[in-house]
């Protein structure tokens, strides 16, 4: 399966992997941002969603599938249906910037790197905002880290290497990271997508903030990710 997917490669096209879920509100500029650019290829991955995703979706003349509720789930089907040899793993309330199509090709074009992201701009002018994007930017460039939120860019190959994302309910774009590292260098672009301020306003953004580092202290010292999910689910982040 894996052989027929590779030689099926269209080089010239980026796939972009939107997973959903009840996104009505955020669906439609998601894929609008993403249409402006050339060779472009969009996937809608809906994890069962109850609201109007998947009728906005389908009016606006891209690739929608049905999956399995569960972000992992539901990019890793979207990664096996698409044509691209290039893939970009977007998230609903994200928007990618102009002309990320040639700075995604630039970028991967380079000897030594794998895989890359954008910087984070949090679209609210709260100044601890500012402080978080500062961290998330910090974070990106030493350790190497970015998460899905930043819009992870691969080639379908790389992606197929490393075993795609991992089938776990949280956290699967920190282990796909990791694995990635091991593989070459992860670059992150200084051009930053634009995402939605919710998860940070929602609860607090120092509350949110903590969550997010107690999440991955548990993970990294051994705490189940179905655990860790139920936590999660549990502070209604």
């Amino acid at each position: 399966m894996r052989e027929i997917i590779n030689q099926n490669f269209n080089r010239d096209l980026i796939s972009i992997i939107i997973p959903t879920l009840n996104e009505a509100d955020n669906i439609q500029e998601a894929i609008i941002s993403s249409q402006i650019g050339s060779h472009i290829e969009i996937i809608i991955v809906d994890g069962g969603s109850k609201d109007e995703t998947l009728s906005i979706a389908k009016s606006l003349d891209v690739k929608v599938m049905i999956s399995p509720p569960g972000r992992a789930n539901q990019m890793n089907m979207g990664a096996m249906v698409a044509s691209g040899e290039i893939l970009v793993f977007l998230h609903a309330d994200t928007r990618l910037p102009t002309n990320f199509e040639q700075m995604i090709r630039t970028t991967l074009a380079k000897p030594g790197i794998v895989a890359g992201a954008f910087t984070l701009r949090i679209n609210a002018p709260d100044w601890g905002l500012r402080l978080v994007e500062f961290g998330v930017k910090w974070r990106s460039h030493l350790w190497q880290m970015p998460y899905g939120d930043q819009a992870i860019f691969l080639t379908k190959d790389v992606f197929q290497r490393v075993g795609n994302f991992p089938q776990i309910p949280i956290m699967e774009d920190f282990e796909l990271m990791r694995k990635l590292k091991a593989l070459g260098k992860i670059h992150l672009l200084p051009t930053p997508v634009i995402t939605s301020p919710r998860r940070w306003l929602k609860k607090g953004i120092i509350q949110t903030t903590l969550w997010n580092q107690i999440i991955v202290i548990a993970y990294l010292i051994g705490i189940s990710p179905t655990q860790i999910c139920n936590w999660y689910s549990s502070s209604k982040l």
